[in-house]
């Protein structure tokens, strides 16, 4: 069965607008390196891709930090405030005539993520492997789902008042 949609010729110039945008106003965007620039070739900012998903009992932050090892990463929380940070450094450059060639992105960061107040601060586990931080927030006892027997065929015998 085929799908249709409406198509709208504008919706287009919005998207190609956005991208522009997106291209100006990246760290390592068109302008970059040039005479005048704020930044120079070398500097970069890292900012590590998470993924963020829970189940019945926890909640799970997935962090790519490729490259780094678990001294270089601090993980807190507070307040219901989970903040990841740490640095990852540069240790080779490719170099060519007056010419460095970076691409990856180092310097220091820090994530952090608001946690619903169902979280069991006393019980949160972070672990690092291959390259990937796993925090794991476990959530608190009257907050998960839980199933309520359903009684058939017995009036209830409380009077009304």
């Amino acid at each position: 069965m085929a799908n249709i949609t409406r198509w709208d010729p504008f919706n287009e110039f919005v998207s190609l607008q956005d991208r522009f945008n997106q291209l100006l106003n990246q760290p390592t965007g068109f302008f970059r390196g040039f005479p005048g620039s704020d930044q120079s070739l070398t500097a970069s900012n890292f900012v590590p891709a998470v993924n963020i998903y829970e189940d019945e009992h926890t909640i799970h932050i997935d962090a790519e930090l490729p490259g780094m090892e678990e001294k270089d990463i601090d993980v807190s929380l507070e307040n219901n405030m989970l903040t990841i940070s740490g640095e990852r450094k540069l240790e080779n450059e490719e170099k060519k005539e007056n010419f460095h060639r970076i691409e990856r992105s180092y310097g220091r960061f820090t994530r952090s993520f608001t946690l619903p107040p169902t979280v069991d601060s006393e019980h949160v586990n972070a672990e690092f492997n291959n390259g990937v931080l796993r925090v794991s927030l476990n959530k608190k006892e009257e907050a998960k789902p839980r199933q309520i027997k359903i009684g058939v065929g017995k009036p209830s015998t409380r009077k009304a008042a």
